[in-house]
């Protein structure tokens, strides 16, 4: 089959002709297009950018890479256990021990002599004092506010239990490409030769980018469109499929594209076979250098010359560093998870301060990376935005999807930030610890006031009406204090 620029391939199969670039970052998350040539793979679902492919199909339906996707997600969220809620569990053995405290105390009055009027209302009384509704109430309650709350702060939760997962979360998987880095291409910096101006440089390079469909090019052009200037008209432009461009812009003939390109082609429109050239040393020191930060560099020469080199990468966000800075300051260990190259990974945990990174990781083995932290003993959040990031969500013990990446993410997920902004990990788990407290203070004051009031309820020295009006201000003071969570207020 046919693939054409800006179509998406049709399904798993090998380049049996032409040469492209192809967007994989569906599955893998590498933002960068990959380059193809007759004999490589290609995943169904991924969008050539380039050129024309001819693609002979290896894997079609259930055996292709996005089904297995899709079915690695299946299997992650049937086989996640629901978490219990401790207020259960506790009222589970409280209910029965009252009853036979009850029980008991009706017995020893009568054995005793009081009568049976008596006996009946200190045994009554103490099935009143004991209601578990202030016990029954001091988890789900809190749990309700607090994810109302949530809502209100751009925090989607798909179930109360969701806080209970979150306030026991140590570490922190994060996405890389559309989480904390934007997940589009832009223009870095411009390097120019000696004697070249930037602008100029900028302005005739962008101009012939203009005209190409490659995601790199369209970074180059969007960046000299920003100038403000127009871009001036293209003419005799040439793709050459997997290496760059050409064409002449205002009587300039222009070469962009790969170092290797420019090293070894003509750069005046005299032919391929004339000797390699060699960059400047001040553009093979910007080539280095973008490199070492995972950058992608590509280099420009017309007149003759190689004149410039355009740097362009997948930006971090400005709110990541923050967001990792304020996890470390809640004790959590951020870890940065990709499917780029171990350099690109660097560069970007470099720049947000973490520590940790597992780069090169495939779809499948997010979902490995994650089961490996729990076999550890860790509790895991996993924060992802794209397909390729769907199957270790619902692996996770909390599964956060950015809001402004793909509906299967979305879905998988346990909890959506819906501004897309980093720092929502942050203020969900501030939130969940919030909730926690107020759980914890709600079934202390219900323990305390059972421990002190069914034994003077056991003596008879409290009428069951007394006891009534103490039962319903436990539970009065159980609702006001859940409903102190609607002051959560957000850090940013």
């Amino acid at each position: 089959f046919v693939v054409r620029p800006g179509e998406k391939v049709a399904t798993d199969g090998v380049v049996l002709e032409g040469a492209s670039a192809v967007d994989e970052s569906l599955l893998t998350g590498e933002s960068v297009p990959v380059e193809k040539q007759a004999g490589d793979e290609v995943v169904g679902a991924s969008v050539n950018a380039g050129g024309r492919l001819v693609v002979g199909a290896t894997r079609i339906g259930s055996d292709t890479a996005l089904a297995q996707i899709a079915r690695l997600v299946e299997e992650a969220q049937t086989g996640k256990a629901p978490v219990q809620k401790l207020a259960d569990r506790i009222s589970a053995v409280f209910v029965p021990v009252v009853l036979v405290l009850s029980l008991m105390t009706l017995v020893f009055w009568l054995i005793e002599g009081s009568g049976s009027a008596f006996a009946i209302s200190a045994a009554v009384s103490v099935l009143i004092i004991a209601c578990p509704c202030a016990l029954g109430l001091a988890t789900p309650l809190a749990l309700l506010v607090g994810t109302g709350r949530g809502a209100r702060l751009g925090l989607l939760i798909k179930g109360p239990q969701v806080l209970e997962s979150t306030r026991r979360i140590d570490t922190v998987l994060l996405d890389k490409t559309g989480t904390v880095t934007s997940g589009e291409m832009k223009l870095v910096s411009v390097e120019t030769a000696a004697g070249v101006d930037q602008q100029e440089a900028l302005r005739l390079v962008g101009a012939l980018e203009d005209a190409s469909e490659h995601p790199i090019a369209r970074a180059i052009a969007d960046g000299a469109r920003s100038q403000g200037d127009g871009l001036p008209p293209v003419s005799g432009f040439v793709n050459r499929e997997g290496t760059g461009v050409e064409g002449e812009v205002e009587g300039h003939h222009l070469l962009v594209g790969r170092p290797s390109m420019i090293s070894n082609g003509s750069v005046d429109g005299s032919g391929p076979d004339r000797p390699p050239q060699t960059l400047p040393a001040g553009l093979e020191s910007a080539l280095a250098l973008a490199r070492a930060e995972g950058q992608t560099a590509i280099a420009a020469a017309w007149d003759g010359e190689a004149r410039a080199v355009f740097v362009v990468s997948d930006t971090v966000k400005q709110t990541s560093a923050e967001a990792v800075s304020e996890l470390k300051g809640l004790g959590l260990e951020p870890v940065l998870l990709t499917g780029d190259n171990e350099t690109t990974a660097a560069a970007v945990a470099r720049q947000v301060g973490i520590d940790s990174v597992m780069a090169e990781v495939l779809p499948s083995e997010k979902v490995d990376a994650v089961r490996s932290q729990q076999s550890a003993g860790h509790t895991v959040a996993m924060v992802g935005d794209g397909v390729n990031d769907s199957p270790a969500l619902p692996q996770a013990d909390l599964g956060i999807a950015i809001g402004t990446g793909s509906d299967v993410a979305i879905e998988a997920s346990d909890l959506t930030l819906i501004s897309g902004d980093p720092r929502g990990t942050v203020e969900a788990i501030r939130l969940s610890r919030a909730t926690l407290k107020t759980i914890k203070q709600n079934l202390v004051f219900a323990f305390m006031y059972n421990v002190i009031l069914i034994p003077v309820a056991m003596t008879g020295r409290l009428h069951p009406s007394h006891a009534g009006a103490a039962m319903a201000m436990s539970s009065i003071f159980v609702v006001s204090n859940a409903l102190r969570l609607r002051s959560f207020r957000r850090s940013f």
